[in-house]
């Protein structure tokens, strides 16, 4: 029977969880979970367990820490585990060889896109930075090359308008859970084939950086829009106000309502919200927060500030 089969499951955001519980719901011997360590977080720098590791302990599962997968005691910790199929999604690290040829089976991975476009660590916010309207999920077998491995499965899903990082990351998540479903059984009981990726094809999206993490007015409104939805609700996107650094959760492309203007200023506040000119087209923030304050609308956020009409939000300084 497929579901005998020893699984070891390695994941570490939310984006991660719903797979593995859905692994464990259907009855799959999940025999250990991998996660990165625990990290701090928010101004406070509070240590936090990872989603996947809540998860592991609330449903009772081995689960290890390592600092790096390839480390002598993770290696042989997994080897203990003598997996037959090795699944990641989302772990955030690269697996050496010797522990994808571990498993009797395979080693599988849940990548949230439609392979071989965005290979790597960001695909979700790639896919809505760069304005797409349709992502995906693929189950594929782990080789050395990151992402390149022959796929099993691919499933599509419209991005739908507005929709942020968080959204999207969920809608694709419960898909992939899905799809892995389907897809593992046939894969233990060699009823279906994979097909290798054209290389020729494949697009990267590398891990996002603290320099992406800050808006430029002299990139469009379209892009500018797109950029606030691929990082939010996390690490969102930052401005300066003078002396201060805003944060921007949410905002919408509207026309430029002045011809005269330069890109960051702030040229009225209306029911829609902050209206900020950008190189070309405008943007109303609806959805902003300042430092140590709590999150509020543009409106709400423009009564404290009197002379806010005529000021510049800049980027990184």
């Amino acid at each position: 029977m497929s579901k005998e089969n020893r699984i070891v499951f390695l994941g570490t955001p939310d984006f991660s969880v719903p797979i593995l519980q859905s692994l464990v719901e259907a009855g799959y011997p999940v025999v250990g979970v991998v996660s990165q360590p625990d990290r701090p977080v928010g101004r406070k720098r509070v240590l936090e367990p990872t989603p996947v590791k809540q998860a592991a302990l609330e449903l009772g599962l081995p689960l290890i820490q390592p600092e790096r997968i390839r480390h002598e005691e993770a290696v042989a910790m997994l080897a203990q585990w003598q997996p037959d199929v090795l699944i990641t999604a989302a772990y955030g690290q690269l697996i050496p060889e010797r522990i994808l040829n571990m498993p009797r089976i395979a080693p599988l991975n849940v990548h949230a896109s439609l392979l071989p476009m965005y290979r790597g660590a960001s695909p979700i916010q790639r896919a809505i930075l760069h304005g797409d309207g349709e992502t995906g999920v693929s189950i594929m077998t782990m080789v050395k090359e990151m992402d390149a491995g022959p796929v099993w499965a691919q499933e599509r899903l419209d991005i739908l308008p507005n929709e942020n990082y968080g959204e999207l990351s969920a809608r694709l998540s419960s898909l992939g859970a899905k799809l892995l479903l389907t897809t593992l059984p046939e894969i233990i009981n060699c009823t279906i084939q994979s097909k290798e990726q054209d290389g020729a094809k494949a697009t990267f999206a590398p891990r996002l950086t603290r320099d992406d993490e800050w808006l430029d007015f002299a990139d469009s409104a379209n892009h500018i829009v797109n950029k606030i939805r691929a990082l939010a609700p996390s690490p969102g996107v930052s401005v300066w106000l003078g002396d201060k650094v805003l944060k921007v959760w949410y905002a919408t492309s509207v026309e430029m309502p002045f011809s005269e203007s330069q890109p960051g200023q702030v040229l009225d506040i209306t029911e829609d919200g902050i209206i900020v000119a950008c190189q070309t087209g405008a943007i109303a923030i609806q959805h902003i927060q300042a430092a140590g304050k709590k999150a509020m609308s543009g409106v709400e956020f423009s009564r404290g500030y009197r002379n806010l009409v005529g000021s510049m939000l800049k980027g990184k300084q």
